[in-house]
């Protein structure tokens, strides 16, 4: 198999891993897989470059409590199955890069050290990024590894975009707009230039659409503005997570109902968003398929905030060229995208119905005042070239 990068993308409940193998400069898929239901019912599941299923296991709730439990069982996995591949170094997803990192960086002591000071900015995921980082630096401290940041894509911000209206001081303590999902913006970006680069160059909104969701503007290709900030609960409503919301609903949630700040974080990361709406799921597709209205409200109320959203952006960007549709909700809901678009039929957004339900790349119908898209994101592949290139500049020639 040769010389691979192995892409990690750890998460608070699975890690999902990518082998690459190393052809020239390209990049080709030989290995897929990952741990999922970790503290839950975990299993792993591994396929091939083919998509033929090597592995499909399952593991007692003991077996794998946490994420650096998980990466021991893959890294055994691997070692056990990699033949004749050789591992030269490791991309990781890490959530939040802070004002500290613009660009993907060689993780040593000092790097770690600053990576797990963001841990209280983005609970639910810097800490699982990190896990499987310590794991494969203590099994192979001659690894390379690479950090990769969802943050670093916005780190271009124009200043209006970066603060909030608070005192001065606290902007340059670091609490401002940083903005994630920058590796699946960063993807589907220069997959919008290969397919459309008229298009990538003007003005355009990209809905990030899953479990976590929000929308970024492009301005030539660069983020202008986006609708996470500080921490990856602002914006648009998500699974579990709740969206903008009021500052003062948490001041009167610990005054008044005398909950303390973890049970709030815990309420608006874990148990808000479409769960909290609906009372029934968090997954859309439960939602879609429910005859209750809870499920039906929280369905509205996530198209209505992606559109405002989309809106907002458009602001931003002065106008509005293209719209993309990209991850799990984005890539797979055809009922969610017409809903979304219907809410922006003021601009002369026009969906082409048919199109929308076969799936394909370009979605607007004739007459649209902009060009309506799916790209699937792949958000494993960008840290894999990533992780080469840095490879490539740290020593001429090892990923050849």
């Amino acid at each position: 198999m040769g010389d691979s990068i192995l892409v990690v993308n750890a998460g608070s409940s699975s890690i999902k891993f990518k082998l690459y193998r190393i052809e020239g400069a390209d990049l080709l898929p030989s290995l897929s897989g990952g741990m999922s239901g970790i503290g839950g019912t975990p299993s792993l599941r591994v396929t091939d470059g083919r998509g033929a299923v090597l592995e499909d296991r399952r593991f007692d709730a003991a077996e794998v409590p946490d994420a650096s439990a998980a990466q021991h069982h893959l890294s055994d996995w691997l070692g056990h199955h990699l033949g004749d591949a050789t591992i030269v170094a490791v991309g990781h997803r890490v959530v939040h890069g802070g004002a500290a990192f613009a660009e993907p960086v060689l993780i040593d002591d000092a790097v770690l050290r600053r990576l797990e000071t963001f841990i209280p900015l983005a609970p639910l995921h810097q800490l699982g990024n990190l896990d499987p980082i310590r794991v494969l630096r203590e099994r192979r401290p001659d690894l390379p590894q690479v950090a990769c940041f969802d943050t670093a894509f916005h780190r271009g911000h124009p200043e209006l975009s970066d603060r909030f209206a608070l005192p001065r001081f606290l902007h340059d303590e670091g609490v401002r707009r940083y903005g994630f999902h920058g590796l699946s913006y960063e993807y589907v970006a220069g997959r919008l230039r290969e397919i459309a680069p008229e298009t990538a160059d003007g003005r355009v909104v990209i809905a990030h659409l899953g479990s976590g969701a929000s929308l970024c503007a492009l301005a030539g290709g660069r983020s202008q503005d986006t609708t996470m900030s500080f921490t990856a609960l602002d914006g648009v409503p998500m699974g579990t997570r709740c969206g903008a919301l009021d500052p003062g609903v948490v001041l009167h949630l610990i005054e008044h109902r005398g909950m303390t700040p973890a049970e709030v974080g815990h309420m608006l990361y874990y148990e808000s968003g479409l769960l909290g709406l609906s009372g029934l799921s968090n997954d859309v597709r439960t939602l879609l398929a429910s005859d209750r209205p809870e499920a039906a409200l929280a369905v509205a109320f996530f198209c209505r905030r992606v559109a405002q959203a989309a809106a907002a952006l458009a602001v931003t960007l002065g106008g509005l060229d293209a719209f993309v549709f990209t991850a799990g909700i984005g890539e797979n809901a055809p009922e969610i995208r017409q809903r979304v678009i219907a809410d922006l039929s003021w601009a002369g957004l026009i969906l082409d119905n048919d199109a929308n339900r076969s799936g394909v790349a370009r979605l607007d119908a004739s007459g649209s005042r902009a060009q309506i898209w799916i790209i699937p994101t792949d958000e494993e592949r960008m840290i894999a070239g990533h992780t080469m290139r840095l490879l490539d500049r740290i020593a001429p020639g090892a990923s050849a």
